[in-house]
C-alpha cells in the first residue's frame, strides 16, 4: 500500500473569513486561495478550544483538553503524551516538527512577548516524539525570531528575517533532503507559525504598502464610533499585511511539497477585532472560534469542494491517520465540541469557563455553573 506524504500548515489568530475566497475584501490570500480551490474547504471547521495551549495539544494528540494533560494555560504537554507523531511513525513515517511549539514549560514570571520567551528552551525529550524538531517555544518576534532544535543547535539562536519565512524554509529544505514516499519513507511534517498574532504592528518585509487604518473594511458587527472601532483598524491594517506576507511563504512551501502531497492549512483560533466590542480569543463567537481549514489531495477528497460537516481541529489526527491508510476519513460528527477550561488571566481574553458545541445549523454555549450563554450574532 502507499502511503501519501502528509504535511500540516498551521497558523496562529487567522479568521476563518480572512480570505479573498471567502469574500475579505481586505485580505491577499492568493496563494491559500488556490490552495482550497484544489481541495476540500471545511467551512464550519472549529478549534476544540479558542486559547494557544488548549488547542494545540489537542491538535497534537487528537484529545480535548483537560483529558490531554493541558488544563490551565501555563500547563505544558505532558512528557508522555501519544501524539500523531508516534502514531505516524508507528507506520513508517519520517516525522518532522518546524516553528512554534507553544506547549512547553514556560516561566509565568517572563513577559509574553519578546526574547526571554523567545529563547525558553524546548528540551529534547519534551517535543513530541518527531525525529526531526526545529522550532521555538514562543515569543511571538515575527522578525529575527530565536530558533532551537536540529540543525540548528540546543542553545536557542537568534535567526535573520521573518519568522513565516524562516520556519517555512527550514520546512522545505527537510522536504527536499528526505526522500518521502518514493522511493523512501512517506514524510509527515508540521508545519507552525505565529504569524498573524500580534504583534500587529510588527514589519512584515516581503508586504508592499499595507492598509492605512482607514481603508479597512470593517464587519458590521465592529461597534463604530470609537475606541473600538479605532483601535480595530489599527490592528487590523497589520494583520492583513502578517496575512499577505505568510500567505506568500506558504505558497512556496506548497510548490516545494508538490501536487501530489497531502496539505492540510489551519489555524489554532481566531481574533475577535472588535466584533461585538471584544477583542483577541477565547471569546465563544464566530471570529474566535471558527478556523480554516483546507484540505487538498487526501484520499477521497475532492477539488473545489465545501464541507459543511462539524469538524474540530481535535478530529485532525484521526483525519490523517486514515489517510495515512490511503483511505478517507468517514468519521464527522453531527457537532463539534468547543470549550474554554479556564480563565486565561490576560487582558483582552475570555472572562469566564464555557463550553458548547457547533454544527452546520446551530450552536450552544453555557457557563461552569450551566447558565446558558445567549450570544450576539
Amino acid at each position: 500500500m502507499s502511503r501519501p506524504d502528509i504535511l500540516w500548515i498551521v497558523t496562529t489568530q487567522w479568521r476563518a473569513r480572512a480570505f479573498g475566497r471567502a469574500g475579505d475584501p481586505n485580505a491577499r490570500t492568493p496563494c491559500l486561495d488556490a490552495l482550497a480551490a484544489n481541495g476540500t474547504d471545511y467551512a464550519q471547521a472549529v478549534t476544540p478550544h479558542p486559547f494557544g495551549p488548549f488547542a494545540r495539544a489537542a491538535l497534537l494528540t487528537g484529545v480535548s483538553s483537560p483529558a490531554n494533560g493541558v488544563r490551565d494555560y501555563w500547563d505544558a504537554l505532558p512528557a508522555d503524551a501519544y501524539t500523531v507523531a508516534h502514531a505516524l511513525a508507528a507506520r513508517g513515517y519520517a516525522t518532522a516538527f518546524f516553528g512554534k511549539w507553544g506547549v512547553g514549560d514556560r516561566d509565568q514570571a517572563a513577559p509574553l512577548v519578546g526574547e526571554a520567551a523567545a529563547q525558553v528552551a524546548v528540551p529534547v525529550e519534551r517535543r513530541g516524539g518527531f525525529d526531526r524538531w526545529t522550532g521555538f517555544e514562543g515569543g511571538f518576534l515575527l522578525n529575527d525570531p530565536y530558533i532551537q532544535g536540529d540543525g540548528v543547535g540546543a542553545v536557542p539562536v537568534r535567526s535573520s528575517g521573518y519568522q513565516s519565512d524562516l520556519v517555512t524554509g527550514y520546512a522545505a529544505e527537510w522536504w527536499r533532503e528526505t526522500p518521502g514516499v518514493n522511493p523512501g519513507r512517506p514524510r509527515f511534517a508540521i508545519v507552525s507559525l505565529e504569524a498573524p498574532h500580534p504583534p500587529y504592528d510588527a514589519p512584515a518585509p516581503s508586504v508592499g504598502r499595507r492598509l492605512r487604518p482607514e481603508e479597512v473594511v470593517l464587519e458590521k458587527n465592529v461597534p463604530r464610533g470609537g475606541e473600538v472601532e479605532a483601535r480595530a483598524r489599527r490592528e487590523l491594517a497589520g494583520y492583513y499585511a502578517h496575512i499577505a506576507a505568510t500567505d506568500a511563504a506558504i505558497g512556496q512551501l506548497i510548490e516545494v511539497a508538490g501536487p501530489e502531497t497531502v496539505v492540510v492549512f489551519t489555524s489554532v483560533h481566531g481574533d475577535m477585532h472588535g466584533a461585538h466590542g471584544y477583542f483577541r480569543k477565547g471569546w465563544p463567537h464566530e471570529e474566535s472560534i471558527r478556523v480554516p481549514l483546507f484540505v487538498r489531495g487526501a484520499p477521497g477528497g475532492g477539488r473545489g469542494g465545501v464541507s459543511q460537516v462539524a469538524v474540530s481541529l481535535v478530529d485532525l489526527c484521526a483525519m490523517t491517520l486514515s489517510w495515512s491508510e490511503g483511505v478517507p476519513w468517514g468519521g464527522a460528527p453531527e457537532r463539534a465540541e468547543i470549550s474554554m477550561p479556564c480563565v486565561v488571566a490576560l487582558p483582552d481574553q475570555c472572562d469566564r469557563i464555557w463550553r458548547g458545541w457547533r454544527s452546520a445549523k446551530s450552536k450552544k454555549v453555557w457557563t461552569a455553573d450551566g447558565v446558558e450563554w445567549v450570544l450576539d450574532e
